[in-house]
């Protein structure tokens, strides 16, 4: 062999050598990149690092940043991450370790998140030197950490983190394109799951109850509405921002699902049961349902303050819990009395509210069975809040339409009360004035009662002397005693005609006909005229008051007393009709008529014939037809 080949064998050997010396070494270096480390710079939306990832779960509480490098720490694949956390992690700190790394040139922002409902959370970059420092803490609000890493660098991190006290909680460290932060958090909510859209509506349903039960508040002043709205109100702030905090961490995020969740269910629970008591009146008609329903509003309001001080000033979590879980059981005993209580009374106002509890308990035992055995496939059938969320929305509904009944059974009870008011006002009103009538009537009937007694007999006396003076006398007249004797018998009739009038046994149509025939027939007496009187038939039998019969007798007089001095008439007939819907009383003469261009003679007789009828709203005419027609009309119902 030349010494070429000689010197060629030997470099091809020292490569070799180089080579197998220098490639385990790069391997090693190669794997330990792609198998620890994180290259953000690939990342354009977001990366699930949980293969990348330590874990240790700080049992005694006693790990601090000094000594955390040192724990016993595990990959976090040797745990099932499809699985619920272990409740024993709930109130542990949990630390876990990664390293990003940026083989890009520019710097770059991602974000860090490494639950689905995360307390608080410190991160944490280790120096080269082994200290760790702390980063400013960004992620109180929502549970996103930002981190910068410049170009071709490379960190490992520690972050320690509490999770929300609550059952259903995962482990799902990931990684976020800052420029995709907005839809990943968009995402996050809708992408699996169809309680968002459904919550929000029911949310929206319960917000128009809130204003409905307000409104009606408002305008009747009524308790119960009041109740009804603040339960309202609580149910609608805890669909509300259930549905608003879904897979959200962050200190608000927090609060509420470790303690506003509770306040809103225990508060809720008191303003039903206040909205029960006032309903259904059960202070005065269910005494003992009253008395159980004022011990549960105690015993919530002590279960509400037994569960701040473990929420707040303890961390025992299964003590937390079983006090919810106790409430929901008083809640379900609630419901279940109320419904056997309903049952047995039957009452209409209380199976509304029996059917509004037994919707309320059916979906919630839907939701807990869904919550016990969950579904793989996530969808609107198969939300175990959802089922809850309808409950709550159709115990409402009909706990309105049992208000709507109240009312309009109170409604109806108070027009039925203001009718019996005003029925027995009128029937006051009524018995006053016929009261007022009768008195009225009974002064009348003294009255006429004494000018009959004591007047009529004066002038009768009266009229008897003249006669008896008269008769000695003689033949000889004297005037003074013809004056007296006559005007003592006009006095008498008129006060006879005045007697009749003010009398109530008088106050008949047949008794008003029977008195002006008679006054008539004898008003024409040896005068030369004949007087005839002609009457319909089966007149009616209808009450005429004095006022009107005076007006009517004083008219017929006025008319009797012009034909007698002015109309030279040999007859004069009187004609009572039916006709017209009425009766017609005519008077008519064969005299000379009346001459209308001059009326003096008659002074103010006619003038008063006509306010006399006007007085008594009845027709009335005088014109000349053979002689004078008088018609008198009045309109009667049969």
């Amino acid at each position: 062999m030349c010494k070429f080949e000689k010197k060629l064998a030997a470099l091809i050997r020292f490569i070799l050598i180089i080579f197998f010396l220098f490639i385990p070494g790069w391997s090693f270096a190669q794997l330990s990149n792609d198998s620890n480390s994180i290259d953000i710079s690939t990342i354009t939306e977001s990366q699930l690092i949980s293969d990348r990832c330590m874990i240790y779960v700080d049992s005694t509480g006693k790990t601090t940043p000094e000594n955390i490098t040192k724990q016993a720490w595990q990959p976090l694949t040797n745990f099932n991450l499809n699985k619920y956390i272990p409740n024993s992690w709930i109130t542990k700190p949990i630390f876990l370790k990664f390293t990003l790394e940026n083989r890009g040139d520019s710097l770059k922002k991602i974000y860090f998140i490494t639950g689905t409902y995360v307390r608080r959370m410190d991160l944490f970059k280790l120096a080269p030197n082994g200290e760790l420092l702390q980063l400013e803490n960004e992620s109180r609000r929502d549970g996103f950490q930002p981190i910068d890493l410049k170009g071709k660098g490379k960190q490992e991190f520690i972050t320690s983190f509490n999770f929300t006290k609550r059952n259903l909680n995962y482990i799902i460290p990931q990684v976020v394109n800052d420029d995709y932060l907005i839809k990943f958090k968009k995402l996050r909510n809708i992408k699996n799951d169809s309680q968002l859209p459904i919550g929000f509506l029911l949310s929206g349903v319960l917000l128009m109850m809130i204003f409905f039960t307000a409104a009606n508040y408002f305008q009747t002043g009524r308790k119960e509405f009041l109740y009804n709205c603040c339960y309202s109100f609580c149910m609608f702030s805890l669909v509300f921002l259930n549905t608003l905090l879904e897979k959200k961490s962050g200190l608000f995020s927090s609060l509420f699902h470790e303690y506003l969740d509770f306040v809103l269910l225990a508060s809720g629970t008191v303003f039903y049961i206040a909205f029960t008591r006032k309903f259904l009146e059960t202070r005065a008609n269910y005494p003992l349902l009253n008395k159980i329903f004022v011990l549960e509003e105690k015993v919530v309001m002590v279960v509400l303050v037994i569960f701040t001080f473990v929420v707040f000033f303890t961390n025992n979590f299964q003590l937390q819990k079983s006090i919810e879980n106790g409430l929901k059981l008083i809640v379900l005993v609630i419901g279940i009395v109320y419904i056997v209580i309903a049952l047995a009374q039957k009452n209409s106002l209380m199976n509304y509210l029996a059917v509004g509890n037994a919707i309320l308990i059916f979906f919630s035992i839907i939701s807990f069975l869904l919550i016990l055995f969950p579904f793989k496939n996530t969808g609107i059938l198969t939300s175990a809040m959802i089922y809850y969320e309808v409950g709550i929305v159709c115990e409402l509904i009909f706990f309105l339409l049992g208000l709507s009944y109240k009312n309009r059974v109170e409604l109806i009870e108070k027009i039925k009360e203001q009718e019996s008011l005003k029925r027995e006002a009128e029937k006051q009103s009524y018995e006053t004035k016929l009261a007022v009538l009768n008195a009225q009537q009974n002064e009348r009937n003294r009255i006429s009662a004494d000018m009959h007694d004591d007047l009529g007999a004066g002038v009768t006396a009266i009229r008897l002397y003249s006669e008896l003076a008269k008769k000695r006398i003689g033949k000889e007249v004297i005037p003074e005693i013809e004056k007296i004797s006559s005007s003592a018998n006009e006095l008498l009739n008129n006060m006879n005609a005045i007697i009749w009038t003010m009398s109530s046994s008088n106050d008949s149509l047949d008794n008003m006909v029977a008195y002006i025939r008679g006054y008539a027939l004898e008003y024409f007496e040896n005068t030369g005229i004949n007087c005839h009187i002609y009457l319909e038939e089966n007149l009616p039998k209808i009450a005429v008051s004095g006022e009107i019969r005076r007006n009517i007798y004083l008219v017929v007089k006025e008319a009797l007393n012009n034909i007698l001095k002015h109309s030279g008439a040999t007859d004069v007939s009187i004609t009572l009709k039916r006709e017209s819907g009425g009766l017609t009383l005519y008077i008519q003469d064969n005299g000379k008529g009346i001459d209308f261009e001059n009326l003096r003679r008659f002074g103010n007789g006619l003038i008063n014939m006509k306010k006399r009828m006007e007085a008594t709203r009845m027709y009335y005419n005088i014109e000349n037809n053979n002689g004078t027609l008088i018609t008198l009309h009045s309109k009667l119902e049969f």
